[in-house]
């Protein structure tokens, strides 16, 4: 079994920065792409930021220049660095992985989520 693990959501103000992380552990054979989605109150699931097994990288226009995702391939690891917070961001982030275990052929794993809270 393949299991993601967020950290890092909390309550900032307008301006402010958080980092999340999210650990994949498991029967895990190949991580083909990482990467980070969200949902708001009352919108759908949305695409955030991913990254693939080799390093291509792809970003929801609403948080270009503001975000940053990163990939510790060795740790299994995916981060997201989050500056210029607005209320817009506010949502539960969930951590994304296209990942081939021993178990199953190649899918999509969802972490459990994490909330972010911009607010003054």
């Amino acid at each position: 079994q393949v299991q993601l693990v967020e950290s890092g959501g909390g309550l900032v103000q307008p301006g402010g920065s958080l980092t999340l992380s999210c650990a994949a552990s498991g029967s895990i054979r190949s991580i083909y792409a990482m990467g980070w989605y969200r949902q708001a109150p009352g919108k759908q699931r949305e695409l955030v930021a991913t990254v693939s097994s080799g390093s291509s990288l792809n970003y929801a226009d609403s948080v270009k220049g503001r975000f940053t995702i990163s990939r510790d391939n060795a740790k299994d690891m995916v981060y997201l660095q989050m500056n210029s917070l607005k209320p817009e961001d506010t949502a539960v982030y969930y951590c994304y992985g296209d990942i081939r275990s021993y178990l199953r052929a190649r899918g999509d794993y969802w972490g459990q989520g994490t909330q972010v809270t911009v607010s003054s």
